[in-house]
């Protein structure tokens, strides 16, 4: 019977870099697309305007540090203000900050740390606590993902070409 050591390519973190690198390039590829003059557009009166929706998926991979460092986020004890992008460029820019961040912060974090628990709060009101695994394939890639669904309708709704996300659109080719 053999034994083998864990190598960084067993680490919990190198599998969710590897999945944020790939979500992370698609996300780009739709993000770099969007121009700054439909920012304020949106489907229906319910819906994020383009430019929110865009920003927030940007920002969502910037949630990964304070999961990884921080055991809680409390809306409370912060003064939260969205991003508003003046330009595309400005999206993307902040959005390949908050992609470095987070591969960053993942990078070091060792097993152990995706087991601890993290809370979302805003005061005494608690939303939910799990551990931070379980925080980052929810509600940071897979909330990421459901975000970026949402803005390929809005792309094609523009008549805005739309990647290829998991294979091939109808704008980019077919196998």
């Amino acid at each position: 019977m053999s034994t083998s050591r864990a190598t960084t390519a067993d680490t919990v973190a190198s599998t969710l870099i590897a999945e944020m690198e790939i979500e992370a390039a698609t996300a780009r590829k739709c993000l770099e697309r969007i121009p700054a003059d439909k920012f304020s557009w949106k489907p229906h009166e319910k819906s994020m305007e383009f430019g929110k929706l865009a920003s927030h998926i940007a920002e969502m991979f910037g949630w990964t540090p304070p999961t990884i460092h921080q055991t809680e986020l409390d809306f409370a004890k912060m003064d939260y203000k969205p991003f508003e992008p003046a330009t595309t460029e400005d999206l993307v820019e902040f959005f390949d900050k908050n992609v470095a961040e987070a591969i960053d912060a993942l990078k070091n974090a060792p097993n152990e740390v995706f087991l601890e628990n993290w809370t979302l709060r805003n005061g005494e009101t608690t939303y939910f606590t799990m551990p931070k695994i379980a925080v980052m394939r929810t509600f940071v890639m897979n909330h990421i993902v459901h975000h970026r669904g949402q803005l390929s309708v809005y792309m094609r709704l523009n008549d805005i070409p739309v990647p290829s996300i998991y294979g091939p659109s109808a704008d980019e080719g077919s196998m």
